[in-house]
């Protein structure tokens, strides 16, 4: 199973929104990393079947994605802004969109059941929609995308409003699901696809700029990360000279994490590279080099 991209175009009129996209995403879970605007959401909803591209090509599992009603029965999909009827339970409205999905009768209400218990949402199968926390819809969102028992999951930003022991129960179970399957999640969090994501790509301004591992990804900001203490009246200056990941005050000084390509002339600590430092420096590098 995988996803082969090749030469993906999408242009809105004269705004170009994808440029050259040239992807191979295998089973597992794969991350799309990037800036709001950067053309995440755009890619998925191709991927999807929902919206359609300029120009290229895109198969999964060898069906061309022209094929919409083909690549339809293959895949789940979890956008970003996901709801349903407020008033209906959570069991209904699973029912209704297996209706919506054709499922037949007997084959969706296993399903429901079925996903109901994968999500852990089995306690909750008789409350109402609204009634569910932020995290429990995005389980449920999780849920309808599996109702047709895909190969290929698409999720979009998917803990978008989530507190950080939601978003742990989140991936644990993205987890448990990409055993078997392809699971292409975006988001702008560089956090999310450290703790996720085996491989990764990291789209600006419409183009890929990094796809890889997480160990290839890692040594883009090996020893170019460094700690030093300021004044708060020296951040806005330091800032000019180089690019500051994070600040954190420390009584009347400043705890400044920064990137540099060369061992910096001031008293600093340099750290081992997380991915955020790497996605940053990757950001920063290629900025500099297109002007």
């Amino acid at each position: 199973m995988e996803i082969i991209i090749e030469n993906l175009n999408k242009k809105y009129g004269k705004q170009e929104v994808l440029n050259n996209i040239n992807l191979n995403i295998p089973v597992g879970l794969y991350g799309l990393l990037g800036e709001n605007g950067a053309g995440k959401t755009t890619l998925m909803r191709i991927l999807a079947t929902v919206s359609e591209p300029s120009s290229g090509t895109v198969k999964i599992n060898g069906i061309d994605i022209k094929q919409k009603k083909e690549i339809r029965k293959i895949i789940g999909y979890l956008p970003q802004e996901f709801s349903v009827y407020p008033n209906m339970s959570v069991c209904s409205a699973l029912d209704y969109l297996g209706i919506l999905s054709e499922l037949p009768k007997q084959e969706r209400k296993t399903r429901v059941n079925e996903v109901l218990k994968q999500v852990n949402l089995e306690q909750q199968r008789n409350k109402k929609f609204k009634n569910l926390s932020g995290g429990m819809k995005r389980r449920f969102g999780i849920a309808q995308a599996l109702l047709n028992n895909p190969k290929v999951l698409i999720i979009d930003e998917p803990t978008a409003g989530l507190d950080p022991e939601e978003r742990l129960r989140f991936y644990n179970l993205l987890s448990e699901l990409a055993a078997e399957r392809i699971i292409l999640l975006s988001t702008h969090i560089a956090a999310d696809i450290e703790a996720a994501c085996s491989k990764t790509a990291v789209l600006y301004d419409g183009k890929v700029i990094f796809a890889g591992d997480m160990p290839e990804l890692l040594k883009i900001g090996a020893n170019k990360v460094y700690t030093t203490t300021l004044l708060q009246s020296e951040l806005s200056g330091f800032k000019k000279r180089y690019p500051v990941i994070s600040v954190h005050q420390n009584g009347e000084d400043i705890s400044c994490r920064f990137l540099a390509d060369e061992p910096p002339q001031i008293q600093s600590v340099p750290c081992e590279a997380t991915v955020l430092d790497s996605y940053m420096y990757l950001l920063s590098d290629y900025k500099r080099e297109v002007g």
